[in-house]
């Protein structure tokens, strides 16, 4: 009798809710088992409970991706108790929005710590076992407002930051066998646009439907319509695809 194959593992950062939370749903239920990593590890509980109930297996870590401590032993933990990861969605990110002007050094600094920074020690810990193993995925998580967005100059900056991390390390890894994309979404509806909302003063249905009408799709889009792509990504038959950045907008960028 033919031994069925271990499972893949999958790292997914900034995994508690949003995009983040419907990419670790998707991967599980493609199979893959799942590290679900945020700042704080009660937050990714349920997102672990929302994957084993639905018959795969997770872990829940809690770990700040800016801090290379922190990120080595999370992913030390991941291979011990789940096994080498192979699969890596640097998705966490957060927002200090502000116009140039008003914009702190903190702001600058914590949101590039974050999204830069985090995607390069979290990669760095994750592709030794990728190239050891001859195969692996890296899928970061850039924005249209890498085209430019005013009052995000260091979300910009950074989410354009990520394409050439992306473009750089396809390049570099290729040879053995990690492919290495990009997803650049445009309106989500998540927690994180609600809360934009909720700054703006507006409705958060309000600020969806007037999104939605500067769509060519007209709708905003959902964190599944991200995990669709990313699930792409991941495919074993999709080895020929690498240093590519999709926009996941309902209509053309870039």
């Amino acid at each position: 009798m033919t031994e069925a194959p271990v499972p893949r593992t999958a790292i997914v950062t900034g995994a508690a809710r949003g995009i983040g939370a419907g990419v670790a749903e998707r991967l599980a239920a493609d199979g893959f088992q799942v590290a679900v990593i945020d700042l704080d590890e009660a937050a990714c509980k349920p997102v672990v409970e929302r994957i084993e109930a639905a018959g795969g297996r997770a872990l829940a870590i809690g770990a700040d991706v800016s801090d290379e401590q922190a990120v080595e032993a999370a992913v030390a933990r991941i291979a011990e108790e789940l096994g080498a990861p192979t699969v890596l969605v640097n998705n966490a990110g957060v927002l200090r929005d502000n116009l140039l002007f008003k914009m702190s050094v903190s702001d600058w600094d914590t949101v590039m710590n974050v999204h830069l920074r985090g995607a390069f020690l979290v990669s760095k810990a994750a592709q030794k076992y990728m190239t050891e193993a001859g195969w692996g995925r890296i899928v970061n998580t850039s924005s249209e407002s890498a085209l430019g967005n005013r009052g995000q100059a260091n979300y910009s900056a950074a989410k354009a930051g990520l394409q050439g991390f992306t473009k750089t390390l396809a390049i570099e890894l290729g040879k053995f066998g990690v492919t290495v994309n990009a997803v650049a979404p445009g309106f989500i509806a998540t927690d994180m646009t609600a809360a934009t909302a909720e700054r703006m003063g507006i409705g958060f249905e309000e600020l969806k439907d007037g999104a939605a009408q500067m769509i060519p799709v007209r709708r905003v889009g959902t964190p599944a319509d991200v995990a669709a792509v990313v699930s792409f990504f991941v495919r074993e038959d999709a080895s020929f695809v690498s240093g590519q950045i999709v926009y996941v907008a309902g209509g053309p960028k870039g």
